[in-house]
């Protein structure tokens, strides 16, 4: 099948690999060349156990991948990427994303502190990375060169692959779509004011517990344990019961 892969993106993918630009993703364009494509157990044979992010890397850089079905070894559904074609080269994404500026970091942890956006969790800035609130295949570098801190957020790694996860499926990461508008809207883009998580009409709140806080989550545990529930569980009960909406 590697004789069936755009002659322009077989070029654009060799100048990529050549370039260092992304391990991971040389990794799994190096086996789309050959095969022309790529399953989940292909990437997850190469190391990589979060398929999603690695294929990102790839469309990252502006190639485009069209995501199929396909049956694993094991008898279960998975994603099938295959390489897409020259005309679907999004304008001035080839190369992937630009690099963050060593004082960039900085920046963010003076205007949110050094926090997971998501979560509200105090974190060692070492384990903090910086990820662009709207999706990079949808809003690109924006706010990248004039170092507008508010374009970013600063997520620790679990809540990095949550986002990736979520963002991977949306609707609004198909190619027909793409609305900045739709993902300034979204929790993972703003999740201090959203209309939605993935175009769906969810609400979440996380939470976590630190500090004196933990004595307080601790007894909350006892009390729900009480009655069989889990703390989320039994924190909706006591919102449903003591908030009244007018």
């Amino acid at each position: 099948m590697a004789n069936q892969v755009d002659r322009a993106i077989r070029d654009l993918a060799q100048k990529l690999i050549a370039s260092g630009w992304s391990r991971r993703g040389a990794d799994v364009l190096r086996v789309m060349l050959e095969k022309g494509w790529i399953s989940t157990d292909d990437i997850n044979d190469l190391g990589y156990n979060h398929p999603p992010r690695a294929v990102g890397d790839v469309r990252d850089a502006g190639i485009p991948v069209i995501t199929g079905k396909g049956t694993s070894r094991t008898g279960r559904r998975m994603a099938v990427y295959a390489l897409g074609v020259a005309a679907d080269i999004q304008e001035g994404r080839v190369g992937g994303r630009s690099a963050f500026p060593k004082k960039f970091k900085a920046e963010l942890i003076r205007r949110y502190g050094s926090i997971d956006c998501i979560t509200g969790a105090k974190l060692d800035e070492r384990v903090l990375q910086i990820d662009h609130r709207i999706p990079y295949r949808i809003g690109g570098d924006a706010g990248l060169s004039d170092h507008d801190v508010e374009a970013f957020m600063l997520l620790d790694g679990s809540s990095q692959r949550a986002k990736s996860w979520s963002c991977e499926s949306c609707p609004n990461m198909q190619p027909e779509a793409r609305v900045v508008s739709t993902c300034k809207s979204c929790f993972w883009s703003f999740p201090e004011n959203y209309e939605h998580i993935a175009t769906e009409q969810i609400r979440r709140t996380d939470l976590v517990w630190q500090g004196d806080d933990v004595d307080v989550y601790d007894r909350l545990r006892g009390l729900a344990g009480i009655s069989g529930l889990s703390v989320g569980e039994y924190l909706l009960q006591l919102a449903r019961a003591k908030v009244k909406i007018p």
